[in-house]
């Protein structure tokens, strides 16, 4: 198939992008390369653009040939969003409805979107399964919601079949230590833990240690950024006309914060000090996966089962690439 990967230069989307030329797909990133990284992508493939500018979308699908889409292109700064809600709604919400669009006026009906844990908030149980309450505590987290329902709409509508992959905490790098994360400003523990050991930060804060927790921090579900992309090939493949597919992708095991340093310590060799500050507004003490529809709907188990091996693929892309795709 020939698929258009918006958001394709990101972090997660470069690993997709490589997943789906390893299976045999023809692909067209399309990016605006103001957080992706041009280096990310192989030569030849990638289309700079922007999610809202909808006519050169059209010409993008149309002169391509394009068979379906996954979409990955959205800001995911949660903390970002309260503070400049207007761009989440112009990027994630308005872009979206942009790429639908000329998708529809295209006749290209398949798309495979990058969703989120964010869109349930501040769950009451654990495991969090697709039947818990979708009630976003924050406009990333709501802008990410509507998009969904957009989805559910266009489905109806006009006969799309879609997948919304809702991701736990992306991890890890490439296995080959090819590709790997690389956010300005960081906000995932892992790099910002990996980034003391590499001697670029002084030490690791915890952001609250009083959580109703075994060790007092918090809880979360740790995907590596690979399993992430098999998700997404698997979900390419079961698309149906008029058929959604909405699925959480984790491992259904959770890692404290103190136990992620932990990990970091063991793969490093590093000591690597850490000291306690406030809790941040709005951190749920636990998030992890009930992934369990996954595995029935689209056959899919993860690789990475444990932290130590999700943190020594990221520990070989961080200590060869100390300054990430500027190295």
């Amino acid at each position: 198939m020939r698929i258009l990967v918006t958001g394709g230069a990101g972090y997660v989307g470069s690993h997709c992008v490589r997943t789906l030329l390893h299976a045999g797909h023809e692909v067209v990133v399309f990016d605006n390369l103001r957080q992706g990284h041009k280096a990310a992508v192989p030569p030849g493939l990638l289309v700079e653009g922007e999610l809202t500018d909808q006519a050169r979308l059209m010409t993008v699908l149309a002169e391509r040939k394009i068979d379906a889409v996954m979409h990955f292109a959205a800001l995911a700064l949660v903390g970002e969003s309260v503070e400049k809600p207007q761009l989440y709604y112009r990027n994630n919400v308005f872009g979206s409805l942009c790429l639908l669009e000329a998708m529809r006026e295209t006749g290209v009906r398949k798309i495979v979107f990058s969703s989120t844990t964010a869109t349930y908030g501040t769950p009451a149980v654990m495991p969090i399964a697709e039947t818990t309450p979708q009630q976003p505590i924050n406009p990333y987290g709501f802008s990410k919601l509507v998009v969904e329902r957009m989805l559910d709409d266009y489905a109806t509508a006009h006969g799309f079949g879609f997948a919304a992959l809702r991701y736990f905490n992306a991890s890890g790098a490439a296995a080959d230590g090819a590709i790997g994360e690389d956010h300005t400003p960081e906000s995932h523990l892992i790099p910002i833990v990996l980034q003391v050991a590499l001697g670029q930060r002084p030490a690791i804060s915890i952001f609250g240690d009083d959580y109703p927790t075994p060790d007092g921090t918090c809880i979360r579900d740790y995907v590596h950024v690979e399993d992430l992309a098999t998700a997404h090939l698997a979900a390419l493949a079961r698309l149906q006309a008029r058929e959604g597919i909405k699925v959480n992708l984790g491992t259904g095991k959770g890692y404290s914060v103190r136990e992620v340093i932990e990990a970091c310590r063991k793969v490093t060799g590093h000591p690597i000090p850490a000291t306690i500050a406030p809790r941040r507004p709005g951190d749920p003490p636990e998030l992890v996966a009930d992934a369990r529809l996954a595995r029935q709907l689209l056959d899919w188990i993860p690789k990475y089962t444990t932290i130590e091996s999700i943190v020594e693929s990221a520990w070989r892309w961080h200590r060869t690439h100390p300054r990430g795709y500027a190295a």
